[in-house]
């Protein structure tokens, strides 16, 4: 999986979420970095994607991912913050698998990450 946000704090929080549940994460903190590591590292499952970031977008990054074969229909979970409506709808329009908002629930995103890697909720224990 791959964790793709500038704000080094974020991309910490949502690291260790995912990783305490199973998931190997990478993380980058800008958009050259995010493709360098999917070039490096071809069997990442999803991404999760901010999309304000330095230098390249994150609406750039999901172009550079549609336009690629490799990872046409590798699921992307855009996690941003509200009122970018223009850059929201450009998403939808580049085929993002979700989006979902800042401040977010790191309980809601592993579900959602759960639900498109196909990974099971682990058992509610009393």
């Amino acid at each position: 999986m791959l964790v793709v946000d500038d704000e080094p704090h974020i991309g910490r929080i949502i690291q260790t979420r995912l990783e305490q549940a199973g998931f190997r994460v990478l993380l980058a903190e800008h958009g050259s970095e995010a493709l360098s590591l999917l070039e490096a590292n071809p069997d990442v499952a999803l991404v999760v994607l901010d999309l304000m970031l330095p230098g390249m977008s994150g609406t750039d990054i999901l172009r550079s991912l549609r336009g690629d074969g490799r990872w046409r229909h590798l699921p992307c979970i855009v996690l941003t913050a509200a009122g970018q409506d223009a850059q929201l709808r450009e998403a939808e329009s580049l085929g993002v698998s979700e989006i979902m908002t800042k401040p977010f629930s790191p309980r809601r995103l592993l579900e959602r990450v759960r639900g498109f890697t196909g990974t099971l909720l682990p058992p509610v224990v009393s």
